[in-house]
């Protein structure tokens, strides 16, 4: 049976480590291509560790971490992903960023997904926040490493009410498979009222 859960204090620490392994694993499929790097990771997730009001949720198959989904205040994330709602009607301090999801695939199609977001959503509105936004990688069509059979999970994400925020890209550089060097991505941004 797989169960969901917040994790916080010397739970959420003792996962830091599993979580890295997670985002390296689901990463460096389509459409991420992400060739991770545990020293990386492990300095990317202390924000979650560090800030006091971010999240971060387990996935578990008995004591096994099989996924994780983790969120931060916008103004407590990257400043390139802040950057993406200058222009913006809505103010950053206004906003949750849902981060990542990471799920492994055996365990996809049965609501976890969905576990996640609300977990997520529902801290967000504890914080007083007003919207819920994530972001995700965007890549050409054609691209050569995409798998005939990728799905996209627009649909998913518009079921929950999200919507892409026009205009509001984020730019984040990390290293892909099929490259030696790390090159800069374009994420697009989808938002929700809470």
């Amino acid at each position: 049976m797989i169960e969901t859960r917040v994790l916080r204090g010397d739970a959420l620490e003792a996962a830091l480590d599993e979580v890295a392994r997670l985002r390296i694993e689901v990463f460096r499929a389509w459409p991420y291509l992400y060739d991770g790097d545990a020293d990386y990771e492990r300095r990317y997730l202390q924000t979650y560790r560090d800030s006091p009001g971010a999240i971060l949720v387990g996935a578990f198959d008995g004591t096994q971490l099989i996924g994780a989904s983790t969120g931060a205040p916008m103004e407590e994330h990257a400043d390139d992903f802040g950057a993406a709602f200058a222009g913006q009607a809505i103010r950053p301090e206004d906003i949750f960023y849902c981060a990542e999801s990471v799920l492994l695939p055996a365990y996809r199609g049965h609501g976890i997904g969905h576990a996640f977001f609300d977990a997520r959503e529902a801290h967000a509105r504890d914080l007083g926040r007003r919207h819920a936004a994530f972001c995700g990688v965007v890549r050409p069509d054609n691209h050569p490493l995409r798998p005939a059979d990728y799905r996209p999970l627009d649909a998913f994400w518009r079921k929950r009410g999200y919507e892409k925020l026009s205009g509001a890209v984020a730019h984040f550089k990390w290293k892909d498979l099929d490259t030696a060097e790390e090159t800069d991505h374009p994420l697009q941004f989808w938002m929700r009222a809470l």
